[in-house]
């Protein structure tokens, strides 16, 4: 089953944050609406990369290790394609 990683990102505030679904757009109105977790701090968000993997368990492994890095820089290398993951 097919699952994608994305990166939000605040439009108000210098935030991202780093998830997997299904279907991130649908995920995307969930985290600007629905959601009462990290991402309800920092509304709106947007969508600023997407990347599809063939499985849960591979996606889910690159989201743990984009989110170990802890680093706003690393992730906006990502964003501007300076890195692969």
């Amino acid at each position: 089953m097919e699952y994608y990683l994305y990166i939000l990102q605040s439009i108000k505030f210098e935030k991202y944050y780093i998830g997997i679904s299904q279907n991130p757009q649908k995920r995307l109105q969930y985290h600007n609406s629905f959601e009462k977790g990290f991402t309800s701090r920092y509304r709106p968000w947007k969508i600023v990369f997407i990347q599809l993997f063939n499985s849960k368990e591979v996606a889910l492994k690159t989201e743990k290790r984009l989110k170990n890095w802890k680093s706003k820089l690393m992730i906006e290398r990502v964003i501007k394609g300076e890195i692969s993951i």
